[in-house]
């Protein structure tokens, strides 16, 4: 019950930070909702329960607590794009960059179409992790470079759909496209240290390389417009200001995650 309840709180804590970087990059053209900000908490607590009765960690010990925080990161992220991309209605005009599924720029208007698509890419998904399970059967003791190349293919499957996504509107960016793989590979070898569960490590160094891009992205360059909203008006002019107080709750969970990391690599 105790890993359970740590589980949980893990998850809430990975929903948490997707949460406070989304408020503060999108509040200024969309006003604050909690009902959005919430969203990602309990999906995360939520991910974090199952992923704690399904998956072999221990979340209660330094090492189980900074992977699961990877895997509820992936894991909320996947399940909020899909859908929004090919489920959610919602007028495109507010934005630059269609968030619905689209090609070449141009919105697929068929919900049926779209859901069914959807669908074709969760399933996906489910094949490369089924694909991931059975290399580990056969090899269940994978060398340091197996890793890194096995683990790249989360970070490379996230820019492939953010350049299907971003690139009619934005250009074909060679940087920014290997730039998740490259991370990816980084927190791979890092939290090779931890597991050498190819599915934890995996999910976990896309998770970790999405909150790592995001909060670059987010805070780094804080009064440049995220792609979606390029060329659009600030809307809402306090939330500049407002937005503010979640940047302390957001490093503190950086630190803490850090931390466990940290003790994760000294306690295995």
């Amino acid at each position: 019950m105790s890993n359970l309840i740590v589980a949980a709180v893990v998850g809430c804590l990975s929903g948490l930070h997707v949460a406070s970087w989304g408020m503060y990059k999108d509040a200024p053209h969309e006003g604050f909702e909690l009902r959005k900000y919430l969203r990602s908490i309990l999906l995360g607590g939520g991910i974090g329960a199952a992923a704690g009765r399904l998956m072999p960690l221990d979340t209660t010990a330094p090492p189980g607590f900074a992977i699961l925080f990877g895997v509820a990161y992936v894991v909320e992220r996947a399940m909020g794009e899909i859908y929004k991309t090919f489920l959610r209605q919602e007028d495109q005009s507010k934005y630059t960059i269609p968030m619905q599924f689209a090609v070449r720029g141009k919105v697929v208007r068929s919900r049926v179409l779209r859901a069914a698509l959807g669908v074709g890419y969760f399933g996906l998904m489910l094949a490369m992790l089924a694909l991931l399970v059975a290399y580990q059967r056969w090899n269940p003791t994978p060398s340091l470079l197996q890793i890194a190349l096995i683990a790249s293919t989360g970070g490379l499957f996230s820019a492939v759909g953010g350049a299907w996504k971003d690139a009619p509107v934005e250009g074909f960016q060679t940087l920014k496209f290997f730039r998740s793989p490259a991370l990816t590979v980084l927190w791979a070898l890092l939290l090779a240290q931890l597991t050498r569960d190819l599915v934890l490590v995996t999910l976990a160094a896309t998770g970790y390389t999405i909150s790592t891009t995001e909060t670059y992205k987010s805070f780094l360059f804080p009064n440049k417009a995220r792609g979606k909203f390029a060329g659009k008006p600030v809307r809402f002019p306090t939330m500049l200001r407002l937005r503010q107080r979640v940047v302390p709750l957001y490093i503190a969970i950086w630190l803490t995650v850090l931390v466990m990391f940290g003790y994760g690599v000294s306690y295995g």
